[in-house]
């Protein structure tokens, strides 16, 4: 035949669309054209194609080769189509059998000796072709991460020839064993614990808070109070990821970096720089790849220092908070990626740091304060559930020790899931996920209450947004305790959470 159909897989944000390989061998003086909207690297792979193929001990045809990559108007990048073009040239000239060629989708990169190179995003492919009802055909070096699915069949190889051997009947591939993956990724431990700091009841108590109801935290304290430390122990406190959430997370480290076997079922914990760009944070460039908020997708992004941001950098992250993902529209593309993350955050209650107290010597004016404090707007803060100061630890307690033994994350753990598990009974959502109607539903609060909000929104300002946090609060702290109605000990602890509402500015 002069004719070949191959299928593959193209690589656009989290999706995966179908691209098919259509090889034309036709007479004429010796040619090979690709066509398809193609970039640099996939005109290019004709002659990484050309010498793998001749390394492999196959003839390259000779005649006009016309390769089309379909659908036209899909950007194509990257090395990935290599062994798709490879198989229907050699499928075309009559090398290979073509029989088989329809259940399989291939996906690969060809070095010039014919060697299969590894690429990336290759498990959202893998996933859509088990959709399809297709066997996937990755690099070997990309099956652990294409078997993650569970039961998906896929075929690893290692250089061109083994394919073209298995499509002739000379010898047959198995499918690449899930096993040894599955085995690699059931290590979710975690070496940092919550014991390990020592004190901060009130910052404890609302870390667990955080986690158990998924709510945004910040901290406000002098250097040295352990917020950092706090913050980087909240992912040994949350919900173990389902298996969805756990693919889900896979796929945006496939597509933004190498992806760790040993850690895809762990949430992630991003700490971007305060120098960092609205770019860096929200995703960008001309084929947008994540930000940091995507890469926080499922896990909890950290931003120390949070005055030192830029104001407009702190701006981007206002919608994707409310709408848990972001759009990121170029003339090319408009992609749209997951940002359902927890925001955590870390300040000094002044821009030298100390807190302006009767044994603290402070000389920054009060502008200045005011300065530091605005570059944090109060539709940000409206975003913010639970807002604390960390105070100093006292120095008897952090040189003698505490006589009382602190309590490991193992132990926070079992609380928080008791209380999720709660939340996902209710609603199948944490309650920082609550609608209008579902707090109106869940979160009633008595007339004693109400009356009690009511003077609270009238002394401290607080936006309808701020009011519905709170009641959101409230319910995950009932959750902690196992409790059906939200009482006034829940809605007043809630209350003392919103500890720096009389810093807003608009």
């Amino acid at each position: 035949m002069s004719l070949a159909v191959i299928h593959t897989r193209a690589a656009l944000g989290l999706n995966a669309p179908l691209v098919t390989v259509e090889t034309h061998i036709s007479g004429g003086l010796p040619s090979l054209s690709i066509v398809g909207l193609p970039e640099t690297a996939v005109k290019e792979s004709k002659d990484r194609v050309r010498s793998a193929i001749i390394n492999s001990e196959f003839e390259f045809p000779l005649g006009r080769i016309t390769i089309h990559l379909g659908p036209a108007d899909l950007p194509k990048e990257g090395g990935r189509y290599d062994l798709a073009i490879a198989i229907s040239i050699l499928a075309a000239s009559n090398q290979i059998k073509a029989d088989q060629l329809s259940n399989y989708e291939i996906i690969g990169e060809l070095s010039l000796s014919g060697e299969v190179r590894s690429v990336r995003a290759i498990l959202p492919s893998a996933i859509a072709a088990d959709h399809a009802g297709k066997v996937a055909i990755v690099p070997y070096l990309n099956a652990e991460e294409a078997c993650l699915p569970g039961n998906n069949p896929v075929l690893a190889i290692k250089h061109l020839s083994e394919l073209c051997a298995h499509l002739n009947e000379l010898t047959t591939l198995d499918h690449y064993s899930t096993k040894d993956v599955q085995d690699k990724t059931q290590d979710t431990s975690f070496q940092l614990c919550l014991s390990d700091i020592k004190g901060q009841p009130q910052a404890k108590r609302a870390l667990e808070i955080a986690a158990a109801g998924n709510h945004n935290l910040l901290m406000s304290g002098p250097p040295g109070t352990g917020k950092t430390m706090l913050a980087s122990r909240l992912t040994s406190i949350l919900p173990e990821v389902s298996h969805q959430e756990s693919l889900e997370i896979a796929k945006v480290q496939s597509i933004s970096n190498p992806l760790n076997i040993n850690q895809w079922k762990r949430r992630p914990f991003r700490t971007p720089h305060h120098s960092s760009s609205a770019a860096a944070l929200v995703g960008g460039g001309s084929t947008p790849k994540p930000g940091e908020i995507t890469q926080s997708h499922l896990g909890v992004l950290f931003l120390d220092e949070l005055p030192e941001f830029d104001r407009k950098v702190l701006e981007v992250l206002r919608e994707p908070l409310e709408s848990g993902e972001i759009t990121i529209s170029r003339a090319r593309h408009q992609i749209t990626y997951p940002a359902q993350f927890q925001l955590i955050a870390a300040m000094n209650p002044t821009p030298c740091g100390k807190v302006c107290g009767p044994n603290d010597i402070c000389y920054c004016t009060p502008a200045k304060i005011e300065k530091y404090r605005s570059k944090i707007s109060g539709p940000l803060l409206d975003r913010i559930d639970l807002q604390i100061e960390v105070n100093l630890i006292p120095k008897e307690l952090l040189v003698a020790g505490s006589s009382q033994q602190e309590e490991t994350s193992q132990t926070v753990k079992q609380r928080v899931e008791r209380a999720r598990n709660r939340q996902l009974l209710r609603t199948n959502k944490p309650n920082s996920m609550l609608s209008t109607k579902e707090i109106e539903a869940h979160c009633q609060i008595s007339q004693a209450d109400f009356d009690l909000m009511n003077q609270a929104i009238e002394q401290l300002g607080l936006s309808a947004r701020s009011y519905h946090r709170i009641l959101k609060v409230a319910r995950t702290v009932a959750d902690l305790e196992d409790s059906e109605l939200i009482s006034t000990t829940h809605l007043t602890e809630a209350l003392s959470y919103r500890k720096l509402d009389f810093h807003r500015r608009q």
